[in-house]
């Protein structure tokens, strides 16, 4: 894939400054869903997201990204949350894809609870989905802490998961923006197995 540096710089940036009204758009039944699962407004995990979604343009795949800030979801408590009218828009996004890509962040040694909210919340929608994950994480130690959710999603919802996933700490960026090039390599190579599982 081409280092073009201005394209990249400007891909990492986009998504978190462009106007938020409109940005999420969950009808296009896109094989690939990237899920930005940060409510942070200066999210790291997002930046990685963008990237991904600008290797994927690169490859003329289309693939669609939401934001769960501009989805704000209630707190599952088992009952009338599922009828939330941003559960039923989520769920058919999840459900229409065939690729998850879940761009996280790590709290606590553990995934963002906004993530595990939405799980919980969509439930069925993951059933035997190809699930993959772009995690930013303070320091380098957490770097086991996706398998609690990685072996959820394969037990309750038989997802396969993609056998490699990217892991980036804050030296990784700067100002909100991905600088890392290993990162973006990795991110690159992470585009390219999503694909040959999908095809495979």
């Amino acid at each position: 894939m081409p280092g073009n540096g201005v394209v990249e710089a400007e891909f990492a940036t986009q998504y978190s400054q462009e106007p938020r009204s409109g940005r999420t758009k969950m009808s296009s039944q896109s094989e690939y869903l990237i899920v930005s699962a940060s409510l942070s407004p200066t999210s790291r995990s997002r930046a990685m997201a963008s990237y991904l979604a600008h290797c994927y343009r690169t490859k003329s795949i289309p693939a669609e990204v939401v934001d769960l800030r501009d989805s704000p979801l209630p707190l599952c408590d088992g009952d009338s949350a599922y009828g939330h009218p941003s559960v039923a828009a989520l769920s058919q996004a999840i459900s229409d894809a065939r690729v998850i890509i879940v761009a996280v962040p790590i709290y606590n040694f553990d995934v963002s609870a906004a993530l595990k909210n939405l799980v919980e919340l969509t439930g069925d929608a993951w059933e035997n989905k190809i699930v993959g994950f772009l995690c930013a994480a303070g320091g380098a130690n957490s770097y086991m802490s996706v398998m609690g959710i990685i072996n959820s999603l394969m037990l309750d919802f038989r997802c396969l998961i993609i056998p490699r996933f990217v892991y980036a700490t804050g030296k990784d960026f700067e100002d909100g923006r991905l600088i890392s090039n290993a990162v973006k390599e990795r991110i690159q190579e992470f585009a390219t197995a999503s694909t040959k599982i999908r095809n495979g």
